[in-house]
């Protein structure tokens, strides 16, 4: 196995938290109704193209365009989704912050609608410390496409082989591993600390 000389850290629900329920939970109190939603206005598949690189108008504008009976809560998705990133993870935070002060060298690979990604850098000035970030709104990629890992590759000068990249998704795993990544799941801080000692990197 190649030595790894770069990690790439995914940010949500690795770095950082994140549940559209949130604020929901709130809006929509009835829990069979809240579902309701989710699985029919304001859809996981609906939420991925914005981190495509749709903006958040032409999102708005097709689910209104359906359910004009919605249309509140169509616009509270963004309104609120400061409410869906309550936290940091702050011992994954910690790892990665560790990692950078050893001289590693770090760049993030996320699936993160442009502006959304801008807000949580803001409200996450840790978001800044890494060497680099590939966003997948700023590029109309996402992972797992094959073609998002090459240009994270491309862009920050890696090699895939010695390239590290720690997902919470076993999907994105799996792309950067068919990518010619080396990558590990996320499960929590603890066990991503054990999976960096073994591949012989202190955190």
């Amino acid at each position: 196995m190649t030595e790894i000389r770069h990690i790439v850290f995914d940010i949500g629900k690795v770095l950082l938290h994140y549940d559209p329920s949130l604020p929901f939970n709130r809006l929509i109190p009835d829990a069979a109704e809240r579902q309701w939603f989710f699985d029919n206005v304001c859809t996981s598949d609906w939420n991925i193209e914005q981190d495509r690189g749709r903006t958040w108008e032409e999102a708005e504008s097709l689910l209104l365009d359906r359910h004009p009976d919605h249309a509140e809560n169509i616009r509270n998705f963004r309104l609120y989704w400061h409410e869906m990133v309550p936290h940091a993870y702050d011992d994954s935070v910690a790892l990665m912050e560790g990692l950078i002060d050893k001289g590693r060298d770090v760049t993030m690979l996320t699936n993160f609608a442009s502006d959304t990604f801008r807000e949580a850098q803001e409200r996450f000035p840790f978001l800044k410390l890494p060497r680099g970030v590939t966003v997948s709104g700023d590029i109309k990629l996402i992972k797992p496409d094959r073609a998002i890992y090459d240009h994270h590759i491309q862009s920050f000068d890696l090699e895939p082989a010695a390239t590290l990249f720690i997902d919470d998704s076993p999907k994105n795993v799996e792309g950067a591993r068919e990518a010619g990544w080396q990558a590990v799941l996320f499960t929590d801080a603890a066990t991503l600390k054990r999976d960096l000692t073994e591949r012989g990197i202190a955190a």
